[in-house]
């Protein structure tokens, strides 16, 4: 007869903060050079790209014009991969609805499950007419991309470029 063993591999939670040094870092606004406005319209953004310089920090003034909830998301292509299912968590949970965001709920919620505050400096989730600011410092070398991750908006294409210089 054989015994089964189960072994569980207890990896320490990653922080947020740790993870973004990846990414750059949330700029202060005495630095910024550079102002984008960034639309958001129903699954793409104008512009559809960016050009940043190594050390630079940016402000994006981020305006909805699309009829959908929208996000503006500062990341590498696998941080929005692994982001994709926290989204779909608050789509489940109603806290994402088709022209609406539930901050009630969301606010609830993420006293039980922090991937559902939604609240990094890296990005903007707006209500369609909803405008916001994000200031970001473009301190790294990694391959980024800002992108919608709104079940189904990034798979439609809502992803700008980003080029590093």
């Amino acid at each position: 007869m054989y015994k089964i063993i189960l072994l569980f591999i207890l990896i320490p939670n990653i922080s947020i903060a740790g993870s973004m040094n990846i990414i750059g870092e949330k700029g202060n606004p005495a630095d910024v050079s550079k102002v984008i406005k960034v639309k958001m319209y129903d699954n793409y953004y104008e512009p559809s790209k960016f050009k940043v310089l190594k050390d630079q920090t940016i402000k994006f003034i981020v305006y909805n014009h699309g009829e959908l909830v929208h996000e503006f998301n500062i990341a590498t292509k696998e941080m929005h991969l692994k982001h994709q299912p926290e989204m779909m968590k608050m789509v489940e949970n109603e806290i994402l609805l088709i022209d609406k965001i539930d901050r009630k709920k969301m606010i609830e919620l993420s006293k039980k499950d922090h991937s559902m505050g939604h609240s990094h400096s890296n990005s903007v989730l707006l209500e369609p007419r909803q405008s916001a600011e994000l200031i970001w410092k473009f301190n790294t070398d990694a391959e980024l991309e800002a992108a919608c991750n709104v079940p189904g908006h990034y798979e439609a294409g809502m992803i700008a470029k980003i080029n590093n210089m």
